[in-house]
């Protein structure tokens, strides 16, 4: 250990979610990766050596770094640089926003844009080809909505992806035909829009590890992966630059695990990583054996591989969410599973057995309790143990089935942005999709945490920006949506604590990080402002001044 700290932060107001912190606790000091010390600012200050590097917090919150645990870290930073049609309504708006985004990238086989809105066009109906074709008639062109669960696109897309005449799908995905035979224009799911996605920037490498969970064929040349690489180093600064220090993605392959690895290697990594091994509906279960051999190759500090990722439903705005009931307005559309029962039951048993955690996206009240089914059935065959399995999302539930979470200790994974309530997507979105019955069990946050479960708060970027301080709000400053929809209001230190201690426990990583300690990473952030000085509703007007991963700082507001 270093003689002198590396680096002090003085005059903090310090969150450390460490019990044994003493009241008068201002400073810290940090040497080699770990915090050295925690205490008042002149007994850190008295620690200074010629070349520690100081910094004056300002009285601003220093707290652990954030973790966001629900991550598209390789799409999300190639996101960064495609057409974004946040807030875009109406032909007239959408056809002005492609024009000039199309003219300065010429090179583009498909002129690709994101965040569009399943209201974009139409209050009760989604887009079409046709109308596509009018937006932007002299290109291939295709959007993404929000969720990442449908992609939009106009006849030339269709055409040079093959898809214009319909194809074969995976459960639980669909390629909208018309009456006249042909592609409506709206693929729902990936197993529907993965030839659309080949034709982006990075061949649709970027989402291979949701797609298919395998690695991308052919395998990227050298130059490639350096563009890969460039990419998701830029991604990476943005994450930084919201005072995470770590991230848990919810896709995953051999290939991110590589371009991570490497990353590292050059120092361009700036936030500890872990990726998950996906396994598809479609896979054998030997398939499990790669988890496995992922996790025994990659278990470092920064980069690593503990969990698999599992889908069991799609999204509600997508009527692919797994119901109980079918959707209002329909006879028989419940939204497919993805998972047969039998297959997914004994995917968790094997998963588990191998002492490996689990995480599965599950949103509608079907696929939710199905996935608690799947987890109990683990349970029955493994004997109980410290899993800290995962449900992604668990955006409508049965009331029923909100007790089983902590009863069979199953970790809910939310992003309160994703809420209706949230002030990011359309407040009115959701609720068309569902019964009035359902809106009772619908994001049910306060109902969660008071059951006893843990609960970790996330963004699931690029469905929302990774910014944090948006997805604080949506928790501790939800819009009020009228007596049908319940008040989810989280406080800060609720919010907080699920965005880094908690997120730090999720991971097995409790007694490493997550807390400002002595012996911890020295994973930190200093916030601008007093966060407990802020109304909840200006808690953006915080933003992380300095983010310090691992001792090492990574942002520093210029």
């Amino acid at each position: 250990m270093s003689s002198y700290p590396e680096i002090i932060i003085l005059n903090g107001t310090l969150i450390t979610f460490d019990d044994a912190t003493p009241d008068d606790a201002t400073a810290l000091a940090m040497a080699e990766g770990v915090i050295t010390a925690v205490g008042p600012n002149a007994a850190m200050r008295d620690l200074a050596g010629p070349d520690t590097h100081v910094i004056d917090a300002q009285g601003g919150t220093v707290m652990p770094g954030f973790i966001d645990s629900h991550v598209h870290l390789f799409g999300g930073s190639v996101e960064l640089t495609c057409l974004d049609l946040f807030g875009i309504q109406g032909g007239d708006a959408l056809k002005a926003a492609i024009a000039p985004f199309a003219a300065a990238n010429p090179d583009d086989r498909i002129v690709f844009a994101v965040q569009a809105d399943y209201a974009i066009l139409h209050d009760l109906r989604t887009p079409t080809r046709q109308e596509l074709d009018q937006a932007c008639p002299d290109r291939p062109f295709a959007m993404f909505a929000p969720d990442h669960h449908t992609i939009w696109a106009n006849t030339a897309a269709l055409e040079l992806a093959g898809l214009l005449h319909g194809g074969e799908t995976d459960a639980g995905s669909q390629i909208v035909m018309g009456d006249d035979g042909r592609a409506t224009g709206e693929l729902r799911e990936p197993g529907a829009y993965a030839a659309i996605l080949k034709l982006t920037r990075h061949g649709g490498r970027d989402m291979a590890g949701l797609v298919t969970g395998a690695d991308p064929v052919p395998a990227p040349t050298r130059a490639e992966r350096e563009k890969d690489k460039a990419a998701i180093a830029r991604g990476m600064k943005h994450c930084a630059a919201q005072g995470i220090t770590g991230l848990h993605c919810m896709d995953g392959n051999r290939y991110q695990l590589e371009l991570l690895s490497e990353m590292e290697a050059e120092g361009t990594l700036l936030c500890r990583t872990a990726v998950p091994f996906h396994l598809k509906s479609y896979d054998s279960l030997d398939r499990l054996e790669q988890a496995d051999t992922m996790r025994r190759d990659f278990s470092g500090d920064m980069v690593w591989c503990n969990h698999v990722k599992m889908f069991i439903d799609g999204v509600v705005e997508g009527r692919t969410a797994h119901m109980l009931a079918p959707y209002p307005g329909t006879d028989d559309n419940y939204g497919d599973p993805v998972f047969e029962v039998d297959h997914f039951n004994e995917a968790c048993r094997r998963i588990d057995a191998m002492g490996m955690q689990i995480a599965v996206h599950a949103i509608g009240d079907a696929g939710i309790r199905h996935t608690i089914d799947g987890y109990e059935a683990a349970r029955k065959a493994n004997g109980a143990r410290d899993s800290r399995h995962r449900i992604e999302h668990l955006e409508v539930m049965h009331p029923d089935d909100i007790p089983r979470l902590a009863e069979l200790d199953i970790v809910a994974s939310i992003q309160p942005g994703h809420a209706p309530f949230g002030g990011i997507f359309p407040p009115g979105g959701v609720g068309k999709y569902l019964h009035d019955y359902q809106i009772e069990g619908a994001y049910p946050w306060h109902e969660i945490r008071d059951s006893g479960a843990k609960v970790v708060f996330s963004t699931d970027w690029p469905v929302i920006g990774v910014e944090v301080m948006t997805n604080v709000k949506a928790a501790i400053a939800p819009l009020d949506l009228g007596p049908q929809w319940h008040d989810q209001t989280q406080t800060l230190m609720e919010t907080l604590s699920s965005y880094t201690r908690d997120n730090a426990w999720v991971e097995f990583n409790e007694d490493r990080k997550g807390k400002l300690a002595k012996g911890m990473m020295a994973d930190v952030v200093i916030m601008s402002h007093d966060l407990a000085t802020l109304p909840p509703a200006r808690i953006t007007d915080a933003f992380a001044k300095v983010t310090i991963c691992g001792g090492r700082v990574t942002h520093e507001a210029g």
